[in-house]
């Protein structure tokens, strides 16, 4: 798989993807729908600037690192990092998803990540996953992101992007900040 397969999929429309329509409002409000009467779910698309316009440069050498070895663009794991954790590499969810990358203790353990808190083993963790993931659905972005966050079972299961508010509001963040770190790789 290679990374213009990824990347070229990420110039698509969301709408292009498993029915899922989208389009943003000149509020910033990103909106989708898998809905035939394009009924929307509003998902507030709150990027923090400073973010944005300057990347955490403390993980850059392992980002760097893992998007070589698995062929994974920088801008999409500095995307999945900034979603997942911000930055915060002892970030723990409610579902207890750990580090940079929330990788789940049975994702992490499958993906031989030994520390799940060690920044260099997570992002090498997380970015191993994404390229499982990409591979499993034959590189497209939005379902391996939707994997991701949902579990691959699940978007077998819908066939798609899973119809749950969460998968997709995370799709499109993840989407959104994809193409802000594009521009400044």
């Amino acid at each position: 798989m290679s990374i213009g397969v990824l990347t070229s999929a990420a110039l698509l429309p969301l709408g292009a993807q498993a029915d899922i329509a989208s389009r943003v409002g000149d509020d910033g409000v990103v909106t989708l729908s898998n809905n035939p009467n394009r009924q929307y779910l509003g998902v507030k698309n709150r990027l923090d600037r400073d973010h944005v316009s300057s990347p955490i440069s403390r993980y850059d050498s392992y980002i760097t690192q893992a998007s070589l070895l698995y062929q994974i663009p920088e801008s999409l794991v500095r995307a999945v990092i900034m979603v997942e954790s911000g930055f915060n590499p002892r970030a723990t969810s409610k579902a207890d998803a750990r580090g940079l990358m929330q990788l789940m203790p049975s994702t992490a353990s499958r993906m031989l990540v030994d520390d799940i808190f060690d920044p260099r083993q997570n992002i090498f963790g997380g970015v191993r996953y994404l390229r499982v993931l990409a591979n499993l659905f034959n590189g497209d972005l939005f379902l391996t992101l939707a994997a991701y966050n949902a579990g691959e079972g699940a978007v077998v299961k819908f066939g798609g992007i899973p119809p749950y508010p969460e998968t997709q509001a995370y799709v499109a963040r993840v989407v959104t900040y994809y193409r802000q770190y594009q521009g400044q790789i």
